[in-house]
């Protein structure tokens, strides 16, 4: 089986330009060291976190650390170690960070609660193992963060994700706390795989701390635990026109509004 989100049916109230801006930059890091060749792997081990480095236990050689090592945490977040790395982070950044940084509203803000979660992320895999001397890179921590905030934010949001099952191929919409419950769930059930490069502790760590940090950086007039936008469990078949979440029936009244809002819309749909 294949399971892949697509999108959600959570509409924004203004653009996420440092969503945005934080993809282009992953983008073009990426494609610098693409431009590297082999020199790459001393990038790696110079931009990204070493645990047993950021704790002091074992700093690295004068020729590779080229910046001081609590730097590497923000370094590191740019970097990947892959094309689906890459990508796997950038589209969960692109399908539920918008959201977030609306609900923020300040840009500086965001960033800050961005760059929080990306710190957690790193100093939980350092803890869980400080003697590691092997760099930690992506985007992913920080990202997870992201999840998390939007999981106490609109958690009945419903997301349309793409399944495979052998030849069965449909969209399917799923409440957020089933896609990203399921996601941290993971991350949980993945610890311990030996052979793994995929930092799993690090993960539970921004996502702890975007759902901690969220109810204190988002603006006061945004709701926490929103309400859904449209109905759940809607399958449908993959086609070329435009993919269309059914919205929620209406009730419609005869009584006559006493404000200028929309009747029966939530004023952050």
């Amino acid at each position: 089986m294949f399971f892949l989100p697509l999108s959600d049916d959570n509409p924004t109230d203004n653009k996420p330009f440092i969503s945005w801006i934080i993809i282009v930059l992953c983008i073009f890091v990426y494609g610098w060291q693409i431009s590297l060749g082999d020199a790459n792997q001393t990038a790696i081990l110079a931009l990204g976190v070493t645990p047993s480095a950021l704790l002091g236990g074992a700093p690295l050689p004068p020729e590779i650390a080229t910046i001081p090592a609590w730097l590497t945490i923000f370094t590191s977040m740019f970097m990947h170690g892959g094309i689906l790395h890459l990508g796997g982070n950038m589209l969960y950044l692109w399908i539920f960070g918008d959201n977030v940084e609306d609900s923020v509203g300040s840009k500086l803000h965001y960033i800050l609660l961005y760059a929080l979660c990306g710190i957690a992320a790193a100093l939980a895999q350092s803890f869980a193992d400080p003697n590691s001397s092997i760099p930690m890179i992506g985007a992913s921590g920080a990202i997870a963060g992201m999840l998390g905030a939007y999981l106490i934010l609109h958690p009945r949001a419903n997301v349309k994700c793409l399944l495979v099952i052998i030849i069965f191929v449909r969209t399917i919409n799923l409440p957020a706390w089933i896609v990203l419950g399921g996601w941290f769930a993971l991350q949980f059930f993945s610890l311990g795989q030996t052979g793994s490069s995929v930092a799993y502790v690090a993960h539970i760590g921004g996502f702890v701390a975007g759902m901690v940090l969220i109810p204190f950086f988002r603006r006061k007039t945004v709701p926490l635990f929103d309400k859904p936008h449209s109905r759940a469990f809607v399958i449908e078949p993959i086609t070329a026109g435009k993919q269309h979440i059914p919205t929620i029936s209406r009730k419609r009244t005869t009584q006559k509004p006493s404000s200028p809002h929309r009747q029966g819309k939530h004023p952050f749909e």
